[in-house]
């Protein structure tokens, strides 16, 4: 897993915008809860990763990651209720891509996905 959070790192970091604006500390800290204080916050990342690439839907992401569908649907109830995803579309056929104010403060996962590494090598992480 630490490999996998090394590359998603990499991937956060190609994203960046040149005008990068340091996040408020309301963003910040919502991040670093979703992502590092929550027992799903490894798969949200992983979840937030693949949305990068391309739009989704929660069958789709399913089968991507290899998840139960009603995980997968749980997570992105979270993600979306927290402006991080926006849905395109109505139950089972919506499609799901990053917002605009995770675009806008992508560069703050770099934090969570270090402090997520930090904490999965200490005990043991719920997938």
């Amino acid at each position: 897993m630490t490999n996998q959070l090394l590359e998603f790192k990499e991937i956060i970091r190609s994203r960046q915008v040149s005008q990068q604006r340091k996040p408020d500390k309301q963003t910040r800290k919502l991040l670093l809860y979703l992502f590092t204080s929550t027992r799903g916050g490894f798969t949200r990342l992983r979840i937030i990763i693949h949305l990068l690439d391309k739009p989704y839907n929660t069958h789709q992401l399913a089968q991507t990651l290899d998840l139960d569908y009603k995980a997968v649907q749980h997570h992105m109830k979270v993600l979306e209720n927290n402006n991080l995803v926006s849905k395109i579309g109505e139950k089972y056929g919506a499609i799901f891509h990053l917002s605009n104010f995770l675009e806008l403060n992508i560069h703050t996962l770099e934090e969570a996905i270090d402090k997520l590494d930090r904490k999965m090598n200490q005990k043991k992480v719920y997938m």
